[in-house]
């Protein structure tokens, strides 16, 4: 039974922090602090202590408020073990497999390296959860920063292959230009043109376009459907080449 209930904190110019509150236990974890102050003005508005700080990777808009909560709240920090030496406050390193709990409910760690070398995501099974950091986005995919085209194909891989109904809690909302993107790669995709339409008017309204449902990301995510025939045409690649494809998508989205 899913017990996990997720608020979405705005930060910076387009970055999410999320805060999980599970209703059985009383339990409470954040998710990317990337500052501070609006994690303890949610905490406080809800007369809530922090218990766990889940990290996905080391970059500063992700863990830039980790520390100071850590030390207000004495909330146990967990992270990739990958990263260790650069996410400095972690309690407890994880990688591939490993589970963390978030009172009843359990979430397995998933290593996705290719935005940085030891980047991770949660998923949690009986929630239909998945809070993946800057690996996966609505329409699109992270930078390669640290890894290779060939790992982060294989990182969204793994991520792909969860269930069409889990809800995905992604780093930033580029939800807006992905889309716009996404459609010079295949502008013939009709379940992309009425996503399309959609988003606009969420933004619009102001609102989030996360969670967004792997399931319709995988209908309409170029970077997920690099082994589609649709992509290998549009990149240019061969079929027997989903990697390339990628690989191709994901230098003209950086010149985008």
């Amino acid at each position: 039974m899913a017990s996990l209930e997720v608020d979405i904190l705005p930060a910076f110019n387009d970055n999410y922090i999320y805060l999980l509150h599970e209703t059985a236990s009383g339990t409470v974890a954040v998710v990317d602090p990337g500052t501070a102050a609006p994690v303890i003005d949610a905490l406080k508005a809800r007369s809530w202590t922090l218990d766990i700080i889940l990290l996905t990777h080391h970059h500063h808009d992700h863990i830039g408020g980790a520390e100071e909560l850590r030390r207000l709240y004495r909330a146990v920090t967990v992270g990739p073990a990958a990263e260790a030496r650069r996410i400095t406050m972690l309690d407890r390193g994880v990688a591939e497999g490993d589970t963390v709990d978030i009172g009843t409910s359990s979430g397995r760690v998933i290593e996705t390296p290719g935005h940085t070398r030891g980047h991770i995501a949660f998923w949690f099974p009986e929630d239909r959860a998945l809070f993946c950091g800057d690996t996966l986005f609505a329409l699109g995919c992270g930078r390669l920063f640290e890894g290779t085209p060939e790992q982060m194909w294989d990182s969204l891989g793994k991520l792909r292959a969860l269930p069409d109904d889990t809800r995905v809690y992604c780093g930033h909302e580029y939800t807006q230009t992905n889309a716009r993107f996404a459609l010079t790669v295949e502008p013939d995709n009709a379940d992309l043109q009425a996503r399309a339409r959609e988003i606009e008017e969420t933004r619009r309204r102001g609102a989030p376009t996360i969670p967004f449902l792997l399931g319709e990301d995988k209908r309409t995510n170029p970077f997920l459907r690099a082994d589609h025939p649709e992509l290998h045409a549009a990149a240019g690649v061969p079929g027997d080449d989903p990697a390339g494809a990628f690989a191709a998508v994901r230098r003209r989205k950086d010149a985008f």
